[in-house]
């Protein structure tokens, strides 16, 4: 549940920030801005925008990274199951086999 709610975080921030700047730059609400002219206005809040998205996605890396990864364990009777279907031969594999040796 904590690994949903942080990715739910990251995602909100990875939306809210980029339009907040957005808005902030275009409404001059931001010091200096009002003395930029529109191409500068739309060029720096774009700029700033991305690098947003960049910082939440490396924040949410590393908190990713921060996690135990004993914590972390594997449902045993999937892992069971699984290595039991890699293991077990399919009817579609064979048939496949079959005829790249009718080809050559």
């Amino acid at each position: 549940m904590r690994v949903f709610q942080k990715f739910f975080v990251a995602s909100m921030f990875m939306w809210a920030i980029p339009i907040a700047i957005l808005y902030a730059f275009n409404h001059n609400m931001l010091p200096g801005a009002s003395n930029l002219s529109p191409y500068s206005v739309t060029l720096v809040s774009g700029f700033l925008a991305v690098i947003s998205v960049n910082v939440v996605i490396a924040f949410y890396i590393y908190l990713a990274m921060r996690e135990p990864a004993d914590k972390h364990e594997p449902d045993p009777k999937f892992v069971a199951e699984a290595k039991a279907s890699i293991n077990q031969p399919t009817g579609d594999a064979q048939q496949s086999s079959q005829a790249v040796k009718k080809e050559q």
